[in-house]
């Protein structure tokens, strides 16, 4: 356990998460193949303001039996003979109060339902005797729902293409496919494992999906930072294959993105705890939910997803071939301990160490370059020899 937690802190490409790309090619494609297969033949388990129904509100405060959630769930049932949509708890103190949800009732169904409940618990009114009137009901329209899925849509839409021309300009366009293809897979991960689950899919559900998606793009964004990086004039090197060389990248940003993850999980954790558990509010329970399925989905995308697409996307162009056939050549060659004299002039000597050593500085230098921007002093470059007569020491200085 020791040795693992070493290779992961220091990140020296110890593990092989490139090179066991198939793995992970088809675990994620059967897990996206069971969540849009959910999705088409399950679906979701909309709530109210989707669908339309009626909600029901009384206080927690009661005269008779207390009102918890299974208590009025079973009077529910048993006044109209099927069970509601959903019933919570919200709010504490003085301020709690119980909700109830439900398809469309109409008159007769809502008088039977109020009754019954009202004889059960008898809540609290205003005037702090047990009132019928304290128990509220009112209709809800799916169309706002409807509003907001419509709008969220268009709102996913044009970040896609957002993100899509900027990383196309500040990457290259193979890291932006990889990146759509792991963002896409998160979607539809968290979506179907709603499906699969039953969670009830509320406009927070919607929002709370809309704000992964920023999470998702920011851990791969890191590690492509770091591919690029390190990939900087590796066609001219025969150290490391593009596969090598991303794969180090994903180790030197896998423990950055372990904890970043980590510690993004523990506060949806404690609004699931203190949001639900000690307020009972439902709501925080549909956001906290949809984002540590979007979390963990995210991160596990950007490491063993983003960065295996990219590099076979980049073993399509020749140029990278053909440097990995000049990789393969140098490694066999001094393995069997050839001589590896050049043939020409403009070849190098593949096997020779003191070759290599000098393409690690060369490597070496261009992340340099590419990691701290060149300093230029003001009319020339800073620390140069005067030269001309400025240059001369006066007569004046010598004495």
């Amino acid at each position: 356990m020791a040795g693992v937690l070493t290779r992961l802190y220091t990140g020296t490409g110890a593990f092989d998460i490139v090179g066991r790309k198939r793995i992970w090619y088809i675990g994620f494609a059967v897990l996206v193949l069971i969540c849009i297969g959910s999705i088409v033949f399950r679906g979701f388990n909309l709530g109210i303001d989707f669908t339309g129904g009626t909600q029901l509100q009384f206080p927690a405060a009661t005269a008779a039996a207390p009102a918890d959630v299974e208590a009025v769930r079973a009077v529910y049932e048993q006044a109209l003979g099927f069970e509601p949509e959903a019933v919570q708890s919200a709010g504490s103190g003085d301020a709690a109060s119980i909700l109830i949800r439900s398809e469309a009732l109409d008159p007769a169904q809502l008088i039977t339902l109020k009754q019954a409940l009202f004889d059960t618990f008898q809540p609290i009114g205003s005037g702090g005797t047990p009132a019928i009137d304290a128990i509220s009901d009112s209709a809800v329209s799916g169309s706002w729902g409807g509003q907001i899925t419509r709008q969220a849509l268009i709102a996913l839409g044009v970040f896609l293409v957002l993100v899509t021309i900027f990383l196309a300009f500040y990457f290259e366009r193979a890291m932006a496919l990889a990146a759509l293809v792991a963002l896409l897979h998160d979607v539809i991960v968290t979506a179907g494992i709603y499906s699969i689950i039953g969670f009830e899919v509320t406009p927070s559900t919607v929002i709370g999906l809309l704000t992964i998606l920023g999470f998702s793009l920011y851990d791969t964004v890191v590690v492509f930072d770091k591919v690029k990086e390190n990939t900087r004039g590796l066609l001219g090197l025969t150290r490391r294959t593009y596969a090598e060389t991303a794969n180090l990248a994903v180790n030197q940003t896998l423990i950055r993105s372990v904890n970043t993850s980590l510690f993004a999980v523990l506060p949806v954790v404690a609004l699931m705890v203190i949001g639900v558990g000690l307020l009972g509010v439902g709501t925080l329970a549909d956001l906290a939910l949809v984002q540590m399925v979007g979390i963990i989905a995210g991160a596990l995308s950007s490491l063993l997803l983003a960065t295996p697409i990219l590099v076979d996307l980049k073993m399509r162009d020749p140029r990278f071939q053909e440097q990995a056939q000049r990789v393969a050549l140098r490694r066999r060659k001094a393995a069997v301990g050839a001589d590896a004299t050049a043939t020409d002039d403009e070849s190098p000597d593949l096997a020779d160490d003191a070759v290599l050593a000098g393409e690690l500085r060369k490597e070496r230098a261009m992340a340099a370059a590419g990691a701290v921007p060149a300093r230029h002093a003001r009319g020339g470059t800073r620390g140069a020899r005067p030269s001309g007569k400025s240059g001369r020491p006066s007569a004046k200085r010598q004495r």
